[in-house]
């Protein structure tokens, strides 16, 4: 994969955790890159199963899900072309896989409820790191 995550892992409530997704190798466009996540629900499979977490676009314009604001931070290194997200005050809700994608286009739609169809046009995912809260 071009788009390479890691910084999964398992921590208890409350706790933290950074993923970063590497894009190094990446040869498209990261003018928007965000993370999303898919909950271990056997009836949300494949792409339009993931949830808009938080996106960046351009410089510095970033949005995020209701669900994670004030708790998560997503943040770039240009120079190393590395992507972020700091991961604060965790919950059971919060366990899933988390994806990196990348695309040449805005983004900010992308933590919307209803959009996960469009998820299948973006130009590039990560893998995915397992990221496992527990009470």
């Amino acid at each position: 994969a071009q788009l390479v995550e890691s910084g999964g892992g398992s921590v208890q409530v409350g706790g933290s955790l950074t993923l970063s997704c590497d894009a190094s190798r990446y040869r498209g466009s990261t003018s928007s890159m965000g993370w999303f996540r898919q909950a271990p629900d056997k009836e949300r499979v494949g792409i339009e199963g993931r949830e808009g977490v938080a996106v960046i676009e351009g410089a510095d314009s970033r949005s995020y899900a209701d669900s994670v604001k004030g708790r998560f931070t997503i943040y770039k290194d240009d120079n190393k072309k590395i992507l972020y997200l700091q991961m604060n005050n965790l919950k059971p809700e919060d366990t899933g896989v988390y994806y990196c994608a990348a695309d040449g286009s805005a983004l900010h739609w992308a933590v919307g409820p209803g959009t996960s169809w469009r998820y299948n046009y973006l130009d590039s995912w990560g893998q995915g790191t397992l990221v496992t809260v527990s009470s």
